[in-house]
């Protein structure tokens, strides 16, 4: 091992010390920085010249836009054989993520605008890897770069899973003459990864209500991707079937509904990942029994709201199967004798 360490000093002995970071691609979003270094041997030297770190990350206001459009949208006053096109990203190129690849709006013209997208673009929409240099770079969701940790089900960056719940369920539809519509199910803010698949003659929509108590009804009519209350939606239709999906986190809380459109029933399958906003919390110790003498004091636990910070009533702890509520401890207290 002596040998190993003194062969990887002699390497590095032969390069100058690494140089400044540059200025970040980016200034939100996340983008790259580098540092360079001179090789100082007439010989090869082993080894990089430069070395990269992510930067900026922070994420970027709404009104930014995406950094791949903005890419694109540059070589709108930019003549490609002989005419003037608005350009739109074409992301997710599963050969050549890191290229910039544009779409004519309005038309089928797919062309590669440049051979690499600046430092700093998302390989891929749905991922945190970068590119840098024309290469994809992978990232952690610790936002750094090679850094393999991931987050969990429940959104937390190298979490175990427990600050949510799997809910997974079945709803069949129940006709009857007066009854237009029915609820599926209620899915509340936060919650992640949601899929629907609904079977039979019905149609799905959406009733939302926001944190501020903004409500809003949706019905959805047509394939595609929709923004609901700033949350991404995605709806496929056929003729007997129909699926939701929302990646999430859900910005406000969703109901699903049903709207009867036929004499045959309808069965939905739903699951989803639903964040547990109660959570018991140990409280101090009560005053103690006895103020002299030898007394005792316990402790007790409550229920508390993450979402609202109040302690609310034990019932919405209960609810939560995963929330086990912790014992009272109990300790002597006031052990000096009394006055006579």
């Amino acid at each position: 091992s002596s040998r190993t360490a003194r062969s990887e000093e002699d390497r590095d002995s032969l390069w100058d010390a690494w140089g400044p970071w540059s200025e970040c691609s980016r200034t939100c979003g996340g983008g790259a920085s580098y540092s360079l270094r001179r090789c100082l041997s007439s010989k090869t030297c082993e080894g990089r010249n430069i070395r990269y770190r992510t930067c900026s990350n922070v994420d970027c206001p709404p009104e930014a836009g995406d950094f791949r459009a903005q890419q694109c949208s540059a070589h709108n006053d930019v003549k490609y054989q002989g005419q003037f096109y608005e350009w739109l990203p074409v992301s997710n190129d599963p050969d050549n993520p890191c290229s910039l690849k544009c779409q004519a709006r309005g038309a089928a013209l797919v062309v590669e605008l440049a051979p690499k997208v600046l430092d700093g673009t998302r390989c891929y929409t749905e991922s945190l890897d970068m590119c840098i240099s024309g290469l994809c770079q992978i990232v952690g969701c610790d936002r750094q770069l090679g850094s393999a940790v991931k987050e969990d089900n429940c959104g937390v960056c190298n979490g175990d899973g427990s600050t949510c719940r799997l809910v997974r369920g079945q709803y069949k539809s129940q006709l009857s003459a007066n009854k237009l519509d029915d609820t599926v199910v209620a899915i509340p803010y936060g919650s992640r990864q949601v899929r629907l698949v609904l079977k039979g003659p019905d149609h799905l929509y959406l009733e939302t209500k926001t944190l501020q108590g903004v409500k809003s009804e949706n019905s959805l009519s047509s394939t595609g991707s929709f923004l609901v209350d700033n949350s991404s939606i995605d709806f496929q239709k056929f003729p007997d079937k129909e699926i939701l999906r929302i990646s999430g986190p859900l910005t406000a809380d969703f109901t699903i509904k049903i709207r009867y459109a036929g004499a045959a029933e309808s069965s939905v399958q739903f699951i989803f990942y639903q964040p547990i906003i109660h959570r018991w919390r140990e409280t101090d110790f009560f005053p103690c029994s006895a103020s002299c003498g030898g007394g005792y004091q316990l402790t007790s636990a409550e229920c508390f709201d993450l979402r609202s910070n109040r302690v609310v009533a034990d019932q919405y702890c209960h609810y939560y199967p995963e929330n086990i509520k912790p014992k009272p401890k109990l300790q002597e207290c006031n052990l000096d004798p009394c006055p006579a």
